[in-house]
């Protein structure tokens, strides 16, 4: 029987984004029939394998992508997204390949269904890009989205602190008004695309905030002040308002979370 670490570390090193959203499917069908045991003692590569496209650019070096109202603003925005979607895939798999072992099978059962999540999001944006005349690797994406998982290498605690309770929180503060821009210049199909990947990010986020309670709790921490403390220490930025607090309360993460220390 193969193991959960060495499927994770496969999905990893696979570059071929299409290939890499197959494999992430992959390991969540051999997962599900029990194919894999549980154990992650293969080590997780310090870097993804990814494709020579799309270029990766430093964030003071993207080109404004404008208001979206565009087909062009829209497919420079159906890009971004589809990066940080494939980003997310890796980013689940090392979550469950490097700290599954730490926790139970359910641990390992919610970061699969997540990572078949991002799969399938990569897939339907990718699709959309295409309808439009464009696909994944036409135009520079972000350099700086791995740098979360770099910095949260050595510990699950800081890992679901920043990756799902700061940054997919993120995602469900914006998403809304993304949504509305898509429907606003008659875009339908995309807002609906977003508007799923949305619902889908809300359990996401729940994930991640319960099972760092757990971890909290297994290690004898108070949850809100340990989340501070790491994000403090882990997060190379700022919590900026505004705030999804409804979505932030359905995933979790309420208020006394993030509310005092924003900027």
């Amino acid at each position: 029987m193969s193991t959960l670490g060495d499927a994770a570390r496969a999905v990893l090193l696979t570059p071929d984004p299409h290939e890499k959203r197959r494999a992430a499917r992959g390991l969540a069908r051999a997962w599900r029939r029990g194919d894999l045991e549980h154990r992650c003692d293969t080590p997780m590569p310090d870097r993804p394998a990814w494709p020579a496209a799309p270029e990766l650019l430093p964030p003071n070096a993207m080109p404004r992508r404008g208001k979206g109202g565009s087909a062009r603003g829209r497919i420079a925005l159906l890009h971004a997204l589809a990066h940080i979607e494939f980003v997310a895939i890796d980013l689940a798999v090392d979550l469950i390949g490097r700290f599954g072992a730490e926790f139970p099978r359910a641990f390992v059962d919610d970061w699969i269904a997540v990572a078949a999540d991002e799969a399938m999001h990569f897939a339907l944006l990718d699709r959309r890009l295409r309808q439009f005349g464009s696909f994944y690797g036409d135009l520079p994406a972000h350099a700086g989205l791995w740098e979360s998982a770099e910095v949260t290498a050595d510990d699950a605690l800081a890992r679901l602190a920043i990756v799902p309770m700061v940054l997919e929180a993120r995602g469900l503060d914006v998403t809304p008004s993304t949504v509305a821009r898509f429907r606003a210049v008659g875009d339908e199909t995309s807002a609906k695309i977003l508007s799923r990947i949305y619902n889908d990010e809300i359990r996401h986020v729940r994930a991640g905030t319960d099972w760092f309670g757990w971890k909290c709790d297994e290690r004898g921490f108070n949850v809100v002040e340990t989340w501070h403390a790491l994000v403090k220490s882990r997060f190379r930025g700022a919590l900026k308002p505004p705030f999804n607090d409804s979505a932030r309360h359905d995933a979790g993460l309420t208020q006394e979370f993030y509310a005092v220390i924003a900027s």
